[in-house]
């Protein structure tokens, strides 16, 4: 019983005495009017501490011995002294004493030759710059938080080094089958001699887990059709995607041709949620009060036949003949739409809900946004792929559902697609 307790008590002993070297810290810097942060800053001292710490350590182990230990007499090497050296850190710049060896063998692995920056340094410039940030913008944040000056280079240098990660991410081995996989296109403004605005495409794939994985990013052109989007879904064949049960778009042009023509059972539904937000950017605000229930009866039928009645039934009321492009909106969608109205309630909820897209592209717009412009489409991707890599992580992947009863739709797909979807 012992044994068990006894890494416990070390523990309780380690923390208090980790709470006991705070306390006495931020009396000091409280008595003395230190900062945080710049040079003589409380977390700046700390870091140099810790990290002088773990250099004078690094170098005991190179060379065999402790500082001050006999040992060390005639061993052919010994301590020479140290060198400074400021690098960046999350706490700012710190000015350090890196010791040297009189072999001049001495290789930190802590803080490597050469290096300027520590890795934590990098990952924040890479969560300012998939914030939207611009390099000048990231310069400014950086001299006024931390007071570093960052060069224009030093950050394009620490965000190039993402491409080779975006390329890896982009080709990577996707599952087999995906009960939906929801695809949407936001604009992005890239100069390409003058300032035009493209479309990037991203596919969002829900997993047997119920859990949401961005599948890819892609740079259209203007005036996109059935060619582009066979290349973005031959893509996602390639990558071992054999089928999907439900294809969710917003009427992109072109789109439900290629899906049929690359997963040929697969099924393209309409953006519910779409069609009823154009409905409404078609109408007077006054009137959405009586229009939301008017287009809920339509989307909330329990068959085709009820849906098109309750269609008939709003083109020939007052709202129809103030709006008809509502209803030309919803008889051009018609076809993608009323597959939605064959599926079960828990399916239907599904669909419905995009939530978890919406959260995924406001963060793309928000970053894209903040930079006004692109230089090149690659640049666009690298922010957008940050955005993402930061929104979905392996750490919260599991809070990542697409509802909050995924288990009773999964169940839903399963009988509404039997011989599809293999439930382990």
């Amino acid at each position: 019983m012992a044994d068990k307790t006894e890494p416990v008590t070390s523990v309780a002993a380690g923390d208090t005495m980790v709470d006991d070297v705070v306390e006495r810290l931020l009396d000091q810097a409280d008595a003395s009017g230190a900062a945080l942060l710049g040079e003589g800053g409380l977390l700046t001292e700390i870091t140099r501490a810790v990290l002088e710490r773990a250099l004078e350590a690094e170098m005991s182990e190179h060379l065999g011995y402790e500082r001050g230990d006999p040992a060390g007499h005639g061993s052919g090497n010994s301590r020479n002294g140290t060198s400074p050296k400021t690098v960046l850190t999350d706490a700012g710049a710190v000015t350090l004493a890196v010791p040297r060896d009189r072999n001049g063998e001495f290789e930190p692995r802590l803080v490597p030759k050469n290096a300027r920056r520590l890795a934590g340094f990098n990952d924040r410039i890479l969560s300012l710059y998939a914030r939207g940030m611009s390099v000048r913008d990231i310069r400014s944040h950086l001299a006024r938080i931390y007071g570093v000056e960052v060069s224009p280079d030093l950050i394009s240098k620490v965000t190039d080094a993402v491409v080779e990660e975006l390329v890896t991410w982009q080709n990577r081995p996707l599952d087999a089958v995906w009960p939906i996989i929801y695809i949407d296109a936001l604009w992005v403004k890239i100069r390409s001699g003058s300032v035009t605005s493209k479309p990037v495409y991203l596919a969002v794939g829900v997993d047997m887990d119920g859990r949401k994985d961005v599948l890819g990013l892609w740079v259209g052109a203007e005036g996109e059709g059935a060619t582009t989007w066979m290349a973005v879904l031959s893509e996602l064949r390639n990558r071992g995607i054999e089928d999907v049960c439900i294809v969710a778009c917003d009427g992109l042009k072109g789109l439900p041709d290629a899906v049929t023509a690359t997963w040929p059972k697969a099924t393209v539904q309409t953006c519910v949620i779409h069609l009823t937000r154009a409905s409404l950017r078609l109408s007077s605000v006054r009137d959405h009060p009586k229009l939301v229930p008017a287009l809920k009866a339509i989307y909330t039928a329990p068959t085709e036949q009820a849906a098109e009645q309750a269609l008939d039934a709003l083109e020939t009321s007052d709202l129809g003949e103030r709006y008809p492009a509502v209803v030309r909106a919803w008889r051009a969608a018609w076809p993608e739409f009323t597959p939605y109205l064959a599926f079960p309630p828990a399916i239907r909820t599904v669909v419905y809900s995009t939530n978890m897209v919406e959260s995924i592209n406001a963060r793309l717009r928000k970053a894209t946004r903040n930079r006004g412009h692109f230089p090149s489409e690659q640049a666009a991707l690298k922010v957008l792929y940050l955005a993402v890599r930061e929104q979905i992580n392996p750490t919260a992947r599991d809070k990542n559902h697409v509802a909050a009863h995924w288990k009773e739709a999964l169940n839903q797909f399963s009988l509404f697609f039997e011989d599809r979807l293999s439930i382990q």
